[in-house]
């Protein structure tokens, strides 16, 4: 439930000889009820804020670890998300991730990479919906031609593309950063929060230019505009991405 303040995690993680005793409850967790394997983040020192958080690989075969509820989603209905609730679960000290205390850094090195996958994911959905629009453009007619053929609509169609392909080299960008071993938290933001409001946008315009069948479930760029706006939020809301570009550039972290 810390949410975007991770210096108020509630769940503990106590040593006790050879295994960490972690107690607590872990929200919208992706995929919790089908994987193996969790990796979680418990507080081993409160005291110290986030510095005091600690990375653990927890399996699902260890006591105390249970799924709970099964989270009714607006969007990425395809992928599960559940909570995960620990009770007096048992975690070998070998499974520790770095050191104690390191936790926060880890998440914040994990961030760095795992948020230009979100945009790349946003920059999938928002193609396919381009795709999808271009296609029904050409082959809905309204006053006797195709609906691509106003203005209005050709208008729509060219900045839904130009945003697009903005975003997506952008992506490319931070992604050649990370495989250059050069991780920027800056450029990695950037890339996460700049192509999922595109997402957005694009998908909502997708959505106009279909008009009532847009709204439908029987076309697919109503799921899309839902889809897409999980981007805005998960690995960081996009509020918390300015606050690290602004950070970035004002030198203060």
């Amino acid at each position: 439930q810390a949410g975007s303040d991770p210096a108020s995690m509630r769940t503990r993680a106590e040593r006790k000889g050879d295994r960490y005793i972690l107690n607590g409850t872990k929200r919208f967790i992706t995929n919790a009820d089908v994987a193996d394997v969790i990796s979680t983040y418990a507080s081993t020192d409160p005291a110290k804020g986030s510095h005091g958080i600690s990375a653990f690989i927890v399996e699902k075969s260890f006591p105390g670890i249970t799924i709970g509820k099964h989270e009714n989603k607006m969007g990425i209905r395809g992928s599960t998300t559940c909570e995960v609730i620990f009770d007096n679960c048992e975690v070998p000290v070998e499974n520790l991730l770095g050191s104690e205390g390191e936790g926060f850094k880890i998440a914040m090195r994990t961030f760095d990479r795992s948020r230009p996958a979100v945009g790349a994911q946003a920059v999938g959905i928002a193609q396919g919906a381009i795709d999808y629009a271009v296609e029904y453009a050409r082959q809905r007619q309204q006053f006797s031609q195709p609906i691509i053929q106003f203005q209005g609509l050709q208008w729509m169609l060219a900045d839904m593309a130009m945003q697009t392909e903005a975003a997506r080299q952008l992506v490319y960008h931070a992604a050649a950063l990370c495989d250059a071993g050069k991780p920027s938290p800056m450029v990695s933001s950037m890339a996460k929060a700049f192509a999922s409001d595109v997402a957005m946008k694009v998908t909502t315009d997708a959505v106009q230019i279909l008009g009532g069948y847009g709204y439908i479930k029987e076309y697919p760029v109503e799921r899309m505009m839902r889809d897409a706006k999980i981007t805005q939020i998960y690995e960081g809301t996009n509020q918390i991405q300015r606050i690290v570009i602004a950070r970035a550039l004002a030198g203060t972290r």
